[in-house]
């Protein structure tokens, strides 16, 4: 296995992130002998690509090939090592907030991302935003914590998506969500019966007074900052990969490799409970770990 000394990147994991995120990524011991790169120097590649944004070729000399970093991350995403990372890591931040770590309310919503010459036949046309690209349907916890994704072209409309959402929401929170805050593209009887469906009820969350600048929403607003905490990560923001997958798997998996990063320095911010939490002086309860853990260790 090669080892490198470089100058750090201000996207390179702490040590402390490492000894979390390890692992969930280490597929196989991390001494084996088809293991030709650091895992921790792939992740971090990793990590540089979905913040920077650049094409997979760009990624600076001294980390790893981009090839050994790709098909890595192909692993990765195949056996589901980020989905579970960010199904503990919201558990943790949840409990160090004082709540359950599976959530009884979420907040759902979408957001048209900018197409680019790569985006070929999957990009829409968004009439009411006035943009071509395609739109990312997200359903966050009320802490803003990412629970369900499902991205679409933007022609697509939310009230059509709510039955996918819901159908994730309650498979990852094991049916504990009872709720759903959502704007006025939401209404209508057909998105109603989709998420009462899955045992969740929609409530309408409207602003009574006329807008005068910028206006928090009650309980919505949380999936506005959740949105901004993606916008710091260029990789997912917009359509940069030609290859596509089947139901804007590849768009919805960019955004899922931000959420971990994201969570982590959340964590990093309340280092003495999270600590604790992470090394076991509290536990865990069993049902906030992960749905297949051996999946990914």
């Amino acid at each position: 296995m090669e080892a490198r000394s470089r100058e750090p990147y201000p996207t390179d994991v702490t040590d402390e992130e490492w000894a979390f995120v390890a692992p969930y990524l280490a597929l196989l011991p991390e001494d084996a002998g088809q293991r030709w790169y650091a895992l921790r120097e792939v992740f971090n590649a990793l990590r540089w690509i979905v913040r920077a944004g650049a094409p997979w070729r760009l990624l600076p000399h001294e980390l790893p090939p981009w090839p050994a970093v790709y098909q890595q991350t192909q692993r990765w995403i195949a056996a589901g090592c980020f989905e579970a990372l960010v199904h503990d890591l919201r558990a943790i931040l949840r409990l160090v907030d004082g709540r359950a770590p599976q959530p009884t309310a979420v907040v759902l919503d979408g957001r048209t991302l900018q197409s680019t010459p790569e985006s070929g036949q999957r990009a829409g046309y968004d009439g009411h935003k006035k943009r071509r690209g395609s739109k990312t349907h997200v359903a966050v916890d009320t802490l803003g914590h990412l629970l369900a994704l499902v991205v679409t072209p933007a022609s697509a409309q939310e009230r059509e998506q709510v039955e996918q959402l819901a159908r994730q929401v309650q498979a990852v929170t094991g049916d504990a969500v009872e709720l759903a805050y959502v704007d006025q593209g939401y209404t209508g009887d057909a998105a109603a019966e989709a998420a009462e469906t899955h045992g969740i009820r929609l409530e309408v969350v409207t602003n009574s007074e006329a807008k005068l600048g910028f206006v928090l929403l009650p309980r919505r607003w949380v999936l506005e900052r959740s949105f901004a905490w993606a916008a710091r990560f260029r990789r997912p923001g917009r359509h940069t990969n030609r290859a596509s997958q089947p139901n804007g798997r590849g768009s919805a998996l960019r955004r899922m490799l931000a959420c971990p990063s994201s969570l982590l320095s959340r964590c990093s911010s309340i280092p003495d409970r999270t600590a604790r939490l992470v090394s076991g002086a509290i536990t865990l309860p069993r049902n906030a770990g992960s749905t297949n853990p051996r999946s990914c260790r």
